[in-house]
């Protein structure tokens, strides 16, 4: 039974790209490991960006790194 926990910054995503996201994810354990996907769960968690980091800083700031 499997269980996959994707998160995401809170910025938007759709209910249809959400769909989209568990669909495949849920396709691809079907087709790479043989798993059911009606005993396969997908949680999406959204954060908030002050709640993010990478490299060290929270993700609003990184991103101004990469902007330069």
């Amino acid at each position: 039974m499997p269980y996959v926990n994707i998160k995401i910054t809170r910025e938007g995503a759709t209910p249809a790209q959400k769909a989209e996201l568990i669909r495949g994810v849920t396709n691809l354990l079907a087709d790479v490991l043989n798993k059911s996907p009606a005993a396969t769960f997908v949680v999406i968690d959204e954060v908030d960006l002050e709640n993010w980091g990478v490299g060290g800083l929270p993700v609003a700031e990184y991103r101004k790194t990469l902007e330069k």
